[in-house]
């Protein structure tokens, strides 16, 4: 399988993240998802899911950033389109992200936590990374679930994961 995204020297462009324009955030949260090409899926998945995290935010907040969780991707889906979190423009089930955590302000706006929530790092550069994964079923949770429910989802399902870091500007 392989994957790839629209990068500007190795960064994520400004657009889906902590440099967006005004327009493109909700509540002063980025929430532009970036697109995503995906070829050569495993004939035998039975559906794509995706992990995007920030590792590089356990230093400065305590524990791995989550910032989109995805899954029941069909797996002919050859492009997940700009902004497919927010437009819904491709079908999937979306998890819950870290801006509801009572340690990231404990958002309740479904549009905020249900969705992509682009990079914000505080500090520094960080590096994220995108994890995507072909599977051989189609997972059983429901709108809203948190990382660790998808990671016990997928155990023993997963055909092919492809991982890409890189990086976005604090």
């Amino acid at each position: 399988m392989k994957v790839s995204i629209p990068l500007e020297n190795g960064y994520l462009p400004d657009r889906h993240g902590k440099y967006a324009p005004a327009d493109l955030m909700v509540d002063q949260h980025p929430c532009v998802s970036f697109p995503i090409e995906i070829s050569e899926v495993p004939p035998e998945a039975q559906s794509l899911a995706i992990a995007f995290v920030d590792y590089d935010a356990i230093p400065v907040g305590g524990f791995c950033w989550i910032h989109w969780l995805a899954c029941n991707i069909a797996p002919e889906t050859t492009l997940i389109p700009d902004n497919a979190s927010a437009l819904e423009s491709i079908p999937m089930v979306q998890g819950t992200n870290s801006d509801w955590s009572p340690l990231a302000g404990a958002h309740t706006n479904p549009a905020i936590i249900q969705r992509y929530a682009g990079p914000f790092p505080p500090d520094q550069d960080h590096e994220y990374t995108l994890e995507v994964y072909a599977l051989n079923t189609k997972l059983d949770l429901e709108e809203g679930y948190y990382l660790n429910e998808f990671r016990k989802a997928i155990r023993g399902h997963v055909i092919e994961k492809v991982e890409l870091d890189f990086m976005s500007r604090s």
